[in-house]
């Protein structure tokens, strides 16, 4: 097969591959880019293998940056783009489930596409448009199948993130998994415990975000990798109900899939802090969770008050979103307008500062000032005072009068 034209960000890096071939080295394209090409999807990264050896490399250009040389990679900078460079290479034991435990380069292309993971992600493009196809990966693209190179066994005992990969494949490319490719992680599922749980954070979130996530969550949990992620060991029967509202081609961002995720297995606003700590999420993701579940949790048994939508503040779009994919009954959009009609939708909207309050009221200093300034909020968002500076004053005097032992 041959491509009559290369996408622009090939083109671009022509003079790099040509630098290479007339110095007498092979070079190709090679990995997702050359895969996403064929299926015609757009290209995020262009990587480049070579048959030159490190040293050479950055013999024959003049910018170079060493970001992986060790196992064969430089990057080399070329007109304002930077592209990584691997010697073609080989690899040893794998002792730790995920790295090798030395590379060895050598001249031949078909010993470095032998040790990639699937047969689609095994495919180099020739500087003339050709395709180098060893492993049948073009059948399996046309297919659509996901087919581990050569032995899966070996393929998933060398890197164990790979059985995450496949499923999170399946998902962003709508994908069937190959039998044996399925089978044998199922029978290697267990060495998902020799992974960091950062690195199966990430497949797992962009499975969750993939064109047909709701396969590719069905593929995880039939080969069993779920017994082997953070909280979701016996989750089969929330996962499943999960999986169903998944629809085809509908995009999630990453705090949507997870809290749709934590609504689905039940797990409350306090609940869902250890779980997303287990899954070493941010604290900014895990507190936009928090205040959407808070929601969430209080619309499934009943209507919301004001206050509770306040109270959800900037993750009011991400809980909205959430309750679209949900198994409730609610219109979102109801929702979004009471919400937006709010007097205020923060603390610093109120038309009265502490400072301010202090000084009518000569308060002296201690925690009588916040809690009448949380009094304030509530009252606003109540309707029950209006938001101007003197209707606050004289609400907080009349509170104080009322409660004189605050």
């Amino acid at each position: 097969m041959q491509l009559k034209q290369l996408p622009v960000e090939f083109e671009s890096a022509l003079p790099v591959i040509k630098t290479l071939e007339e110095a007498g080295y092979e070079a190709y394209f090679v990995g997702g880019s050359v895969r996403d090409t064929l299926l015609q999807k757009p290209i995020h990264d262009v990587d480049i293998a070579t048959s030159a050896y490190p040293n050479e490399i950055k013999e024959l250009f003049q910018k170079t940056i060493d970001t992986g040389i060790e196992h064969g990679t430089v990057m080399v900078l070329d007109h304002g783009n930077g592209y990584e460079i691997t010697t073609f290479r080989t690899e040893s034991t794998y002792t730790d489930f995920r790295r090798p435990d030395e590379v060895q380069f050598v001249r031949q292309l078909d010993d470095d596409l032998k040790r990639r993971d699937f047969t689609v992600n095994a495919l180099a493009l020739k500087s003339d448009g050709s395709v180098v196809d060893l492993f049948d990966g073009l059948s399996d693209l046309q297919h659509k199948l996901l087919r581990a190179v050569g032995s899966a066994d070996e393929r998933f005992n060398e890197d164990a993130l790979r059985m995450m990969r496949a499923v999170r494949f399946a998902a962003q490319l709508d994908f069937n998994l190959d039998p044996e490719t399925k089978v044998a992680i199922h029978n290697n599922a267990a060495l998902l415990k020799n992974i960091s749980v950062e690195r199966i954070n990430v497949e797992f979130t962009k499975l969750l975000q993939g064109k047909n996530a709701q396969f590719g969550l069905l593929a995880l949990l039939s080969t069993g990798l779920n017994e082997y992620m953070p909280g979701l060991k016996h989750t089969e029967i929330d996962l499943w109900g999960y999986a169903e509202l998944l629809a085809v081609d509908q995009a999630h961002t990453d705090g949507e899939a997870w809290t749709l995720l934590a609504f689905e297995l039940g797990l409350t606003a306090a609940d869902v802090k250890d779980f997303l700590k287990l899954w070493k999420h941010s604290n900014e993701m895990i507190q936009i969770i928090q205040r959407s579940l808070r929601l969430l949790n209080q619309l499934r048994l009943d209507n919301v008050t004001n206050w509770q939508l306040y109270e959800t503040g900037t993750a009011i779009e991400n809980a909205l979103a959430v309750l679209k994919l949900s198994e409730l009954t609610i219109d979102p959009e109801k929702l979004r307008q009471r919400y937006q009609d709010l007097t205020i939708h923060q603390r610093n909207d109120l038309k009265l500062n502490g400072q301010t309050l202090k000084q009518q009221l000569k308060l002296a200093p201690g925690p009588l000032l916040g809690q009448l300034l949380k009094k304030l909020e509530q009252a606003v968002v109540a309707g029950q005072v209006v938001n101007d500076e003197a209707s606050l004053i004289q609400a907080a005097e009349e509170y104080l009068q009322k409660h004189p032992s605050v």
